[in-house]
């Protein structure tokens, strides 16, 4: 199987996935427990989510499994997070720090699974120097799920919108405000911008916005749109729909900062 998948669109937005797929080799397979197997920890259903909301945008998206290797932690192995419970580079547990793996990972092996990760990331940045080039501008909208209640990560039920830009350094603020106010506008879900999830390793290495280079993530609770947050983790077409809508009108005006900044040098600004 190919490890990312790519499809190109002529705008100027990326929309990154890296955590919405479950491909997983046989050897490294054979090597997981039965918790393991569940794949729990999958960004469920986030390329059917996002499916079509803004036709113009490039995706790409990673069809390895984040317990192959997290395509979105730092490949050096460094924290994100320091002090605070989270999974590495290659995951040793579930979210919930449970043993994933029957044996230990060996070193060689995590130096033949980087060969995905540089995968992943080989085709970001040829997509963003691809845009960057077309339009003077490009902006990295991340996608991400989690389940809404992860007690070893976080306290209580995780808000729905979860708006990461590292404390305004990936991005203008003009984008995050304009996501922000989308988010808090409407009434149905509760949203929160840099609580615990601030931006991974890939919104906080593109994000570059002295350079034209915008980048946020987006984490959603999975309550919001599947059926279930426990296996088989179905899809709730109706609950999506609702959450689609408004996910349409964040994208929207993510494209539209975008159009508006590009070639006019504004997306050179300095994050505020």
């Amino acid at each position: 199987m190919n490890p990312v998948t790519i499809h190109l669109g002529d705008g100027p937005v990326i929309l990154g996935q890296p955590h919405c797929g479950t491909f997983v080799p046989k050897a490294i397979n054979a090597n997981l427990n039965d918790q393991g197997r569940e794949l729990l920890d999958t960004d469920w259903h986030v390329d059917q989510l996002y499916e079509d909301l803004l036709p113009q945008a490039t995706v790409v998206r990673a069809n390895f499994h984040r317990y192959v290797i997290d395509a979105n932690r730092d490949p050096s192995g460094q924290s994100l997070y320091p002090g605070q419970a989270t999974t590495g580079l290659i995951p040793e547990t579930t979210f919930d720090d449970q043993p994933i793996w029957r044996e230990p990972i060996a070193a060689q092996d995590i130096r033949e699974r980087l060969s995905y990760h540089q995968a992943y990331h080989n085709a970001l940045q040829r997509q963003i120097a691809r845009i960057k080039a077309q339009w003077g501008i490009a902006v990295l909208y991340d996608c991400h799920s989690i389940r809404s209640y992860v007690p070893n990560l976080f306290a209580g039920e995780l808000p729905v919108f979860n708006i990461g830009d590292n404390g305004g350094q990936t991005c203008a603020s003009a984008l995050s405000l304009s996501i922000k106010a989308i988010a808090s506008g409407q009434e149905r879900y509760t949203y929160v911008a840099n609580g615990r999830f601030r931006g991974g390793w890939t919104t906080r290495h593109y994000g570059q916005p002295q350079n034209g280079v915008h980048a946020i993530q987006m984490e959603l609770a999975q309550s919001a749109y599947l059926a279930t947050e426990k296996p088989p983790f179905t899809y709730d077409a109706e609950k999506a729909g609702d959450l689609r809508a408004v996910l349409a009108s964040i994208l929207k005006a993510t494209d539209e900062f975008a159009r508006e900044h590009a070639r006019e040098g504004a997306g050179n600004e300095q994050p505020t």
